[in-house]
């Protein structure tokens, strides 16, 4: 439940000593969480039955409940409760945020784990890359599309059924790719335990977290989010260097493949486009 949209949408509807409870819970819900009913009736000016009468109409099933709603919604933190106008932020912050992620996590990936990674995706016969979420599942899509150009034969799966489904149905030896900005993914954890069980490598891209911890080659990355929560996260672009990183050694691998790949790639676009001979390959 979340109980700050609840009493938002339900304060008009309140009585008045239960809207004024409901107003000083919304101004300072950590304070809410952690004051006894009687500091909070205090506080408010009301009887400790206007407390209980609250958590009732909010189908809460007591004051207890109520409170800990209200620690969980306090969790996520003043940046993301307060009502206070924001400013825009200019087009150079955006650069800036971008840059600034990829200094962090540059290095952080070693050439030991570029070379053990590349050694499994080169070895196999099939590639399977997970990712779910917002970011994850671009992502998923963008390594495929790395892969299949350089004589990688891979697939891309974030529907979660989806992934456990594939993860059942790898062969020995299969490697499986998994993205995860958290570390802490549960659907991509879970298929890629299923995966494993079939003898299928892991290897995965994400921050130190649960997934790290089945891995047979962990990338790591590291994530910066910032107190401005209406610019998209710019962790997203450590992922995309680490899937680059990865393509570019790929690549190099299997130049001979790859080179007639691309080549045949090039020359399709090229006549559908009519445009310059630099444009990139693969709009």
């Amino acid at each position: 439940m979340d109980i700050v949209s609840r009493m938002q949408n339900q304060l008009t509807t309140l009585r008045p000593a239960e809207q004024k409870v409901a107003q000083c819970i919304l101004d300072d819900l950590r304070f809410a969480a952690s004051a006894s009913i009687s500091e909070l009736a205090d506080k408010v000016k009301v009887s400790q039955a206007s407390i209980t009468r609250l958590a009732r109409a909010l189908d809460c099933k007591n004051v207890r409940d109520l409170k800990m709603k209200i620690a969980q919604s306090a969790a996520v933190g003043e940046r993301f409760n307060a009502n206070s106008d924001v400013k825009s932020r200019t087009r150079p912050a955006v650069y800036q945020a971008i840059h600034d992620i990829l200094d962090l996590n540059a290095g952080l990936i070693t050439d030991e784990l570029i070379t053990r990674a590349c050694d499994l995706i080169c070895q196999t016969q099939h590639v399977l890359i997970f990712g779910v979420g917002g970011g994850s599942t671009v992502m998923a899509q963008e390594c495929h599309h790395r892969l299949f150009r350089l004589e990688v034969k891979s697939n891309a799966y974030s529907d979660p059924m989806l992934m456990r489904m594939s993860a059942a149905t790898v062969n020995k030896g299969d490697v499986v790719i998994c993205l995860s900005l958290s570390g802490e993914s549960p659907d991509v954890f879970a298929a890629a335990n299923i995966a494993k069980e079939y003898g299928a490598q892991i290897i995965a891209i994400c921050a130190k977290g649960t997934l790290a911890t089945i891995t047979d080659v962990h990338l790591p990355i590291m994530t910066q989010e910032a107190d401005y929560i209406f610019q998209p996260s710019a962790s997203r672009y450590a992922m995309l260097a680490a899937i680059d990183i990865i393509a570019s050694e790929v690549a190099v691998r299997n130049q001979r493949k790859s080179r007639e790949k691309l080549r045949r790639l090039k020359l399709h676009l090229d006549e559908h486009r009519h445009g310059p001979e630099r444009l990139p390959l693969g709009d």
